[in-house]
């Protein structure tokens, strides 16, 4: 985990710009909501618990950045995160997910998390106990006859004490050997547990859910586990077994905590589409229960407890962060009570073609570098001049103003039609260095361009 305590604001700004352009307010804004949380952490603790979380809402239309700002800020603090789209929630007494869910999800995403960080400090440990496992199949020790007689043993003596020290160098052979890679294709029998019979899901009220699996752990317990037989190599049972000895390493009691802890504290959930349950009341038809789901999200992002299979959760310092295009609803048409528990407010800008440019080039995971790495694995060299590289920003920037705007996403389909012919000639074609220019992109996507309504659907 990142050491927040060296992050400082502006090395979070930095951190963030290497995968995204732009948008400095908006990054400025969660790069001191981030800080706040280990400043939160150092407060001393009669004031700590009222330190609450600034949450935000992002203001802007689609494809600026608002989910990868949110996204990229999570892997930063090793935090766990969760993206859901408010319009996928209903409030209690419509069928479809309560707004609770958001934290139950959230807990299972932060056990899966700790636990995999324990399984990784662990395992080493666990792929020695697999060997050693893994050398009793192979070379199994033998059962000790009980002897009738204390004589026959002690004239037997020798012969067993003989046997004991071949077995033992014989092992420690076969120890080597596994240590060496040696053994990787030798065949072994081993008892493995096979998959459960998946439980129903049913479509019910808040907190039935919890109900289910709580049944199913239950009933998990009460009937016995399937083992069967399998023949594998040593390499494929190395795995399997290193898997249950790391399952034995880890005490699960600690995992839960930890995980229960960093939700409660360090917790990002991201509230998309916050827009589509904002607007105007309405009595009937779908967006009847827009302003209940509002009244469900105001007591989990203000602070309640949330019970989950893990025990109950605290949301009271859980950090939300809604976005929204607000195209055409506005933040004021929420209701006040969750106007009032976002209280920071940034408008992300449009791109324009100079930020396409920056976009198709700057990032580490850029779009152009991703199409250079794909070509590459058929033996294919692209390359782009710089005046392509200005024409397809151009296009993309000239599409989202004739059309909708959909930002940076718009890249994607013009690339996608400038190398479609590349693409599906490369395994066959004989050429293996190719050269994009701007001449190149304005004949490509020329004709695309100018008719409109093939501009619509296809770019």
């Amino acid at each position: 985990m990142i050491d927040l305590q060296k992050l400082t604001p502006r090395q979070i700004v930095v951190e963030l710009d290497k995968h995204i352009i732009g948008q400095k307010k908006a990054k400025k804004s969660v790069a001191i909501a981030l800080r706040n949380r280990w400043r939160r952490q150092q407060a001393p603790p009669e004031l700590r618990e009222e330190i609450m979380p600034n949450n935000i809402i992002m203001i802007g239309p689609t494809g600026v950045g608002k989910t990868e700002i949110a996204r990229r800020l999570s892997r930063l603090a090793n935090a766990p995160f969760i993206k859901v789209e408010a319009s996928k929630f209903t409030e209690v007494g419509y069928v479809g997910r309560d707004v609770e869910s958001i934290i139950r999800d959230l807990t299972d995403l932060s056990v899966s998390m700790v636990r995999s960080e324990k399984t990784a400090t662990v395992q080493k440990q666990a792929e020695q106990n697999a060997n050693e496992r893994l050398l009793d199949l192979l070379y199994p020790a033998p059962h000790r006859k009980r002897r009738g007689a204390a004589a026959g043993e002690a004239e037997n003596g020798g012969d067993n004490e003989d046997a004991e020290e071949r077995m033992r160098r014989t092992r420690e052979k076969l120890r080597a050997k596994l240590a060496e890679g040696q053994m990787e294709d030798k065949h072994v029998e081993l008892d493995v547990s096979s998959d459960p019979i998946p439980m129903m899901q049913i479509i019910s009220p808040a907190g039935i859910e919890e109900l289910g699996v709580n049944l199913q752990d239950m009933l998990g317990g009460m009937l016995p586990k399937k083992i069967k037989r399998r023949k594998m190599t040593v390499a494929e049972a190395r795995k399997h077994i290193a898997q249950e000895e790391a399952h034995k390493l880890i005490d699960m009691d600690h995992v839960i905590r930890e995980a229960v802890s960093r939700v409660e504290n360090s917790g990002i959930v991201f509230l998309d589409e916050i827009d589509k349950v904002a607007g105007e009341k309405s009595t009937s038809g779908p967006d009847v229960s827009r302003e209940g789901v509002q009244r469900d999200l105001l007591p989990v992002v203000e602070g309640t407890n949330v019970l989950t299979k893990y025990g109950m959760v605290k949301t009271d310092h859980v950090l939300f962060i809604a976005s929204g295009a607000f195209h055409v609803s506005k933040p004021s048409d929420l209701i006040p009570e969750l106007q009032g528990r976002f209280p920071i407010r940034v408008e992300l800008n449009s791109l324009t073609a100079e930020d396409f440019v920056r976009i198709l080039t700057e990032p580490q995971n850029a779009l152009i570098k991703q199409y250079i790495a794909l070509l590459e694995t058929e033996g294919v060299q692209l390359a782009f001049k710089k005046d392509a590289i200005e024409e397809i920003a151009r296009i993309a920037s000239e599409v989202n103003e004739r059309t909708e705007n959909i930002g940076a996403r718009r890249l994607h389909t013009v690339m996608t039609a400038l190398l479609e012919d590349i693409l599906f000639e490369a395994p066959d074609s004989k050429i293996k260095k190719i050269e994009i220019t701007g001449v190149r992109v304005r004949d490509t996507l020329k004709d695309i361009v100018a008719d409109e309504d093939l501009s619509r659907y296809i770019l």
